[in-house]
């Protein structure tokens, strides 16, 4: 059969039978195209809605089991939640240097001894303080013979015995003499010399050995020990002892810049060493005025009483730090909070048909057991305080 043929058996020319063959092929396949982009589109917005949150609605009996919680501006003190570090209170705390040179002879305590102020802590063989003791006997012998040449000058003169200069001059080389004495004694004391031993020594009396003390120039516990018996000690360089009060401590908590305007002096702490440890009241003393360049945190300085010798040096502890400043904002209850699934805070607010709404918020500090909400909320919506986990549970059917 031939083109002409067919054209004649369907009536249509053959040129015009092609042509209308292709066109109904064309008109098919967009038709096909369309039907795609259409299911494509459905799909799509199908996709989008199942994703866009929708008002949850409970049945009267469901809605029994759900509390809410008024929204309302409340002032509260906040609280900010830190780490810090246990230090001496530095106010009590000293290292005792070595007032003389010399090979140590004996320790007299250990770390952990408690001792008052001015008790020995070790002896020590030193030339100083025999040279001390030495100046300052010929310093008196020579004071007390000045000084009596000088009354009898002046016994003298009253006789007319000597001529007025020369009592002048006795009275000048006595006087000059006692400053001398004077000045030796102080040399003794500045070297921690026994009270008792410089009486002995203005009383003529000998001593029984020449030997230097290192005393506490506090009352305290002895928390360092440097040296050891035969080590040679060099005068106001060689650090010997650390003796400290450890009544009182200073915790160094680490303060954000986010927090600083919350954190005044004054302010009292709770101090926790451990999960079960107690804590122990303290107050803000200082806030300083640098940011570690490490960190970037500021140190705030809290004096905590250390009574019963919980906190040690160099211990880790958690602060809590509770501002006498009031704040205004909205709070809701801990347990009104829920997170989606990209770990973002968002409550349920009530609606006025009856049903609940997911709402994002931003959250803030925590004060007690609730949340500050600085966005996302305004005073009088009702958010869903307990059930809210049913709720969601219900959204997501």
């Amino acid at each position: 059969m031939n083109i002409n043929s067919l054209a004649g058996w369907t009536g249509v020319p053959g040129r015009t039978l092609v042509q209308h063959r292709y066109a109904t092929m064309l008109v098919a396949l967009l038709v096909c195209a369309l039907c795609a982009g259409c299911s494509s589109s459905n799909e799509g917005n199908a996709q989008a809605a199942s994703t866009t949150p929708v008002n949850v609605a409970l049945t009267a009996t469901q809605r029994q089991h759900i509390k809410l919680y008024t929204v309302a501006a409340e002032q509260f003190d906040r609280t900010i939640d830190t780490t810090g570090v246990v230090d001496f209170d530095n106010d009590q705390s000293t290292s005792v240097l070595a007032p003389i040179s010399g090979p140590v002879s004996r320790l007299v305590v250990s770390p952990g001894d408690k001792v008052k102020k001015g008790d020995p802590l070790a002896y020590v063989d030193s030339p100083d303080f025999a040279t001390a003791v030495s100046t300052y006997r010929k310093a008196l012998v020579t004071a007390h013979t000045a000084r009596r040449l000088a009354d009898l000058d002046k016994d003298l003169l009253q006789h007319q015995g000597v001529a007025q200069k020369e009592a002048d001059q006795a009275e000048t080389d006595a006087t000059s003499a006692e400053a001398d004495a004077y000045a030796a004694k102080q040399t003794l004391v500045s070297l921690n010399v026994d009270p008792q031993t410089i009486k002995d020594i203005e009383q003529g009396r000998p001593i029984a050995r020449m030997q230097g003390v290192i005393r506490s120039p506090i009352a305290g516990t002895v928390v360092e020990k440097l040296i050891s018996p035969g080590q040679l000690l060099q005068a106001g360089t060689t650090a010997c002892f650390t003796v400290a009060d450890l009544s009182r401590v200073w915790v160094m908590a680490q303060i954000a810049d986010s927090d600083l305007s919350s954190v005044h002096v004054g302010d009292s702490v709770d101090v926790q060493s451990g999960m079960d440890a107690k804590p122990i009241m303290g107050k803000v003393d200082n806030v300083a005025q640098l940011v570690d360049p490490d960190t970037r945190m500021v140190a705030a300085r809290v004096v905590v009483n250390n009574a019963l010798g919980l906190l040690r040096k160099q211990m880790y502890v958690s602060v809590r730090i509770h501002s006498l400043h009031a704040e205004t904002g909205m709070l809701v209850p801990v347990s009104s909070l829920l997170r989606d699934d990209e770990n973002l805070p968002f409550v349920y607010v009530s609606q006025a048909d009856g049903s609940f709404a997911r709402r994002s918020v931003t959250q803030g500090y925590r004060v007690g057991d609730k949340f500050q909400i600085p966005s996302g909320l305004r005073a009088g919506d009702q958010v869903v305080v307990d059930g809210g986990i049913f709720v969601q549970f219900m959204q997501n059917q």
